[in-house]
């Protein structure tokens, strides 16, 4: 029945994150004990003080159609915290509340990209960049980093990556699926080769921006001249452990968020009206609500880089924000482990999950076929657990 379908979806391939969480959640439905590493989810509750916001926004009767950018007071309270985190100066009129970070995106590439515009992806880059990119008819060009590298693009590589169809460049720190997070030094350095190049824009995807293990964290829109230029995007989704509220925000030059709201008021219209009067409650507050869950993450990213350093054949570097590691699982490739040829790291993935009842989700889907990405956002236990199958898997 393809050939009914269209080209357009056809062409576009399912989010192999939300595909091995599916595959997951079949195996345990069959009474499988799987171990799922494959969503990017917090293990967290919603804090009670924004539940308690929810709360008073159903009693206060926010139950009809919010305007399409968002309520004023979100969008206030979003350039308040833009300026107060992140040193970026926005107008309310320069904001786009949507349904999720993931619309943000798709919004901002509809109205940016025409047939054949090339768009810069550092590899590994979140699963949705790439077809989400090629779904508005522009061309992904990946830039490949490795585990020696931190998986972070060079300035050299991205003036090597600039042609003159190059209309932008998308990028995510602290980084799915790696978790690397570029520091202001490097992130001036890219600025500087931009500079050449007025005619690029930069979506810098920050939704993990709380989730780092740094002590700093920098958005390129406040390094000078680039905020112009620069595309903000960021959400409640992770920090707050709010995934099931959907909302996502940017920051844009006006004209671009004047065009989001335009494509959204033809295709979702505004955001759920409860989930953003808890949005102002979240954006409201001091990022230090959040040092627990930080901590947490911090602990169990030494926890699993620690046990995945004891795997021989495992290169792994320390990332240091989100929730994921990126190891490179390359030195696999061509053996047979007990009985299964590993050809590639989706083969890999596939093993750890018949063999160990391990989900992770290959590298192929981020752009970096030698790596393997797990989530940390679970429990130490069972952290502890699933290393330990894993392990014993690759140690044949």
């Amino acid at each position: 029945m393809n050939h009914i379908l269209s080209d357009r979806i056809n062409n576009l391939a399912t989010s192999q994150t939300l595909a091995m969480a599916a595959l997951a959640r079949e195996l345990k439905a069959q009474g499988k004990d799987i171990i799922s590493l494959s969503l990017g989810e917090p293990d967290f509750n919603t804090p009670d003080f924004i539940k308690e916001a929810v709360k008073k926004a159903v009693d206060e009767n926010y139950s009809t159609y919010s305007p399409v950018e968002g309520y004023l007071e979100l969008r206030e309270a979003i350039c308040k915290k833009f300026k107060r985190d992140n040193a970026l100066e926005y107008k309310p009129s320069q904001i786009v509340v949507s349904t999720g970070a993931k619309q943000s995106l798709y919004n901002i590439a509809q109205v940016m990209l025409n047939d054949g515009d090339e768009v810069i992806l550092p590899a590994p880059y979140w699963v949705s960049y790439f077809e989400i990119v090629k779904l508005s008819g522009g061309v992904p060009v990946e830039v490949p980093t490795s585990v020696d590298t931190d998986f972070k693009m060079t300035p050299e590589q991205l003036e090597a990556a600039i042609t003159p169809k190059t209309k932008m460049m998308w990028f995510s720190s602290p980084c799915n699926p790696s978790g690397s997070v570029y520091s202001r030094e490097e992130l001036t350095a890219l600025a500087k080769v931009l500079e050449k190049h007025p005619n690029i824009y930069v979506v810098s995807d920050e939704i993990y921006e709380h989730i780092n293990f740094s002590g700093t964290f920098c958005s390129i829109g406040s390094i000078p001249g680039m905020l112009e230029k620069t595309i903000t995007v960021n959400g409640v989704a992770k920090a707050f452990a709010m995934t099931g509220y959907r909302i996502g925000y940017i920051g844009a030059p006006e004209f671009i968020a004047k065009a989001c709201v335009k494509i959204q008021g033809q295709v979702t219209s505004g955001a759920n009206s409860v989930a953003q009067r808890a949005t102002i409650t979240a954006v409201e507050a001091d990022p230090s609500v959040l040092n627990h869950m930080v901590q947490a993450f911090h602990t169990r990213r030494d926890l699993v880089v620690g046990l995945l350093k004891e795997i021989p054949g495992v290169k792994i570097n320390v990332p240091e924000g989100a929730f994921y590691v990126f190891p490179d699982v390359s030195s696999f490739f061509g053996k047979t482990l007990r009985g299964t040829e590993i050809k590639d790291a989706n083969d890999l993935s596939m093993y750890l999950l018949g063999e160990a009842n391990v989900a992770t989700v290959t590298g192929d889907a981020f752009g970096n076929p030698n790596c393997i990405r797990f989530s940390y956002a679970t429990s130490d236990d069972i952290l502890k657990e699933a290393l330990r199958r894993i392990k014993e898997a690759l140690t044949v």
